[in-house]
């Protein structure tokens, strides 16, 4: 394995280097290191003028089945004068190991020992404030452990996080005791029905911008997402829970979200302006019980991740995102 503490040239390039994180085991038995990937991409230093987020250190974690590959967010940060890092979590992307799991987790907290060793591979907080971007399920994990770390983040900005069932509060509770013992009983074995189709994959291609090709490598960010296992579905529904009581979270917290959900079983063009994984509207109301200074931004047109979307969709929520680093950053 290679040394902890070296830097090395990244898969996206483009100034990208990455950083492997060895992770503690929660099985013994379980194949390959358990291991996190810290990526980074800093700032051009300005000669005659502090840019305006020179002070900023931003700490990005994707969703579900996903990793970090999105460029152009990276470059929105740095072009302002922030230092970038992007988190992929164990046994997702740049972590995954043969023979694991993509994905398995049996609790969110698990997350707290990768997001520790994070920051503190970021460098010192002293006079620099750190900006949380979560995406889907990343969204969820980052705004956890900020309300169980009150203090740390200065401002959180989610990514069509995945803060309620997509059946709501309701449908939560009536599937979580079956859940909840599936889950002690048998952990591992996968949700059913749970069938995807590919079709945000293809919305993702039908919307990808020629000028930022972002090329997911396909072994890290299947087209057809494997399915959840009872463990990681009970540790996300244990998450809304928590979300539902409310995190009060005292920092500024900007939502970013579709119009508008589709929830597909054939093609039709309209997936390539919807949401089509999560109920938008059930996630915006969870917003609310974030904490006390909440913006919500809903892009019409926009898919599950706002920035693939397609570019008038992607450009707008681009310039909302600036609006609101610009108000509060």
């Amino acid at each position: 394995m290679k040394n902890a503490e070296d830097w090395v040239p990244d898969v996206l390039g483009g100034g990208y280097e990455q950083l492997t994180l060895p992770m503690a085991p929660e099985d013994p038995d379980e194949p390959g290191e358990i291991v996190a990937t810290l990526v980074r991409r800093r700032p051009r230093r300005r000669l005659f003028r502090r840019p305006a987020l020179h002070d900023v250190d931003v700490l990005y974690v994707h969703g579900w089945s996903d990793y970090f590959f999105q460029r152009r967010l990276g470059t929105f940060f740095t072009d302002r004068g922030a230092h970038f890092y992007a988190l992929d979590l164990r046994r997702y992307g740049r972590s995954l190991r043969d023979g694991q799991m993509p994905g398995y987790i049996r609790d969110l907290r698990t997350y707290d020992e990768e997001i520790s060793a994070a920051l503190a591979h970021m460098g010192g907080r002293d006079g620099r404030r750190l900006v949380l971007v979560g995406h889907s399920t990343g969204g969820l994990v980052l705004s956890l452990w900020a309300a169980r770390n009150p203090g740390v983040a200065h401002s959180i900005i989610l990514n069509s996080p995945w803060l309620e069932f997509q059946f709501g509060r309701l449908g939560r509770a009536a599937i979580a005791p079956a859940l909840d013992l599936g889950a002690r009983l048998r952990p591992r074995e996968p949700v059913v029905p749970t069938i995807d189709l590919g079709f945000y994959w293809r919305a993702q291609q039908e919307s990808a911008d020629a000028a930022d090709p972002t090329e997911p490598n396909p072994h890290w960010r299947p087209a057809e997402a494997p399915p959840p296992t009872m463990g990681w579905l009970d540790a996300v529904l244990d998450g809304h829970r928590e979300v539902d009581k409310g995190l009060d979270l005292t920092v500024p917290v900007c939502v970013l979200l579709s119009t508008r959900s589709a929830m597909p079983n054939k093609w039709t063009e309209e997936l390539a302006a919807a949401d089509t994984v999560l109920a938008v509207d059930e996630v915006a109301k969870a917003a609310l019980n974030l904490g006390t200074s909440v913006t919500i931004e809903r892009i019409p047109g926009a898919l599950h991740d706002v920035f693939l979307s397609r570019p008038e969709a992607r450009r707008e929520a681009y310039a909302r995102l600036d609006r609101w680093t610009r108000a509060y950053l």
